[in-house]
């Protein structure tokens, strides 16, 4: 399966990438959207072309809960996320380049440089705290 869609029967899945130090890229999406369904096409290509990271589909209305109170603003918003780490979290153009560059700039990193990253703003700071999927996870 290239890309996990996100419903209450497979977080264990999601939850244990993230805990083995995975990569995961997750869109952040709604049903109702019609750029959201355009752009899982390319989600679906970006997946194809790197197997080594966990792509996830997450309706942030049908995973409410898991969600919370974390604001998204526009349709498709990418979350990039190694192990405990939140590495980019923002809304992407349609076009798959910019995603894949997002995605490749983020994987260059090793995990000391994300984690300095992680800290060095207030904005990247919050994403630690309300958009960690791994934390999420977990308090659900």
């Amino acid at each position: 399966m290239l890309i996990l869609t996100l419903d209450n029967d497979n977080h264990q899945e999601l939850a244990a990438t993230l805990a083995d130090d995975g990569w995961v890229a997750a869109c952040l999406c709604a049903a109702w959207c019609g750029s959201c369904r355009e752009y899982f096409a390319n989600f679906t290509a970006l997946a194809q072309r790197h197997p080594q990271v966990q792509f996830v589909w997450i309706d942030i209305e049908d995973q409410a809960e898991l969600v919370g109170d974390l604001d998204v603003d526009n349709f498709p918003t990418l979350l990039i996320q190694r192990g405990d780490v939140v590495a980019f979290l923002g809304p992407v153009e349609m076009d798959l380049r910019l995603a894949e560059r997002i995605l490749l700039a983020q994987m260059e990193k090793n995990l000391p440089e994300l984690q300095a990253e992680a800290l060095s703003s207030a904005e990247r700071r919050h994403w630690q705290l309300e958009a960690n999927l791994l934390r999420r996870l977990a308090d659900i």
